[in-house]
């Protein structure tokens, strides 16, 4: 289901990928015990920060290495811009359908870069890579978009399904009627495996939370050089 290339390996070492797999999922558009999830990390993090600022979130390790690796292409770490937005500024989570918001949560609470996917969309296995500049693909908001060359991406057997700086493409969107789902971590150089573990148990118990006869396929995480 999941694999990662000798290009990724080479041009990152360090830097490493995760991937969790769960069938039989349901995707309602509202879930009264997520919400009431999605309420408390709200305002854990809100306590959290209280009378901080961007600068001490920057400061945060997981920050640090999205950011050096953001920089590279004179870009912002959107993660960093919507905990701010949260903590600091008092606006809710984006409102989205359950699978997507059990993302959303885990990836605001550890700051970990994920995307989500349909299976039944994909033509498996997914690779990780760099991509060349030459790639390009259909994101999420429908937008033809040229890959940057150094960025690392993902791709099924067809077409490129994300990549770090541009986000998820629109083919493999999750949706209303997704009964298989991947979700992918991306984690530059600096991150500890052992938080893209729990971050890929706390986006499967969300997961669980809402769709509780849901299964795990695969829960994996691939460091550069290695495979665990």
């Amino acid at each position: 289901m999941f694999q990662v290339s000798e290009a990724w390996e080479s041009a990152y070492p360090g830097a490493a990928v995760g991937a969790l797999a769960l069938r039989d999922v349901t995707n309602p558009e509202h879930h009264i015990a997520l919400d009431q999830r999605k309420e408390a990390l709200e305002q854990a993090l809100r306590a959290r920060w209280a009378g901080q600022d961007r600068k001490a979130m920057s400061a945060l390790s997981t920050m640090q290495s999205y950011n050096a690796y953001y920089a590279r292409f004179r870009k912002t770490y959107h993660v960093l811009l919507q905990l701010e937005s949260v903590a600091l500024k008092g606006q809710p989570l984006p409102r989205a359908a359950a699978l997507v918001e059990a993302m959303f949560m885990a990836e605001l609470k550890n700051q970990l870069l994920t995307a989500g996917h349909d299976v039944a969309a994909l033509d498996l296995p997914v690779t990780v890579d760099i991509a060349t500049g030459h790639e390009s693909y259909v994101t999420l908001s429908g937008k033809e978009q040229a890959l940057t060359a150094g960025d690392m991406y993902m791709r099924d057997g067809q077409d490129v399904i994300s990549s770090i700086i541009y986000g998820p493409d629109r083919r493999t969107a999750i949706s209303p009627a997704t009964q298989r789902v991947l979700f992918t971590v991306y984690a530059p150089a600096g991150i500890v495996l052992s938080l893209i573990r729990e971050h890929l148990d706390d986006i499967r118990d969300n997961v669980l939370l809402v769709a509780p006869e849901a299964t795990v396929e695969m829960s994996q995480v691939y460091e550069a050089r290695s495979v665990e």
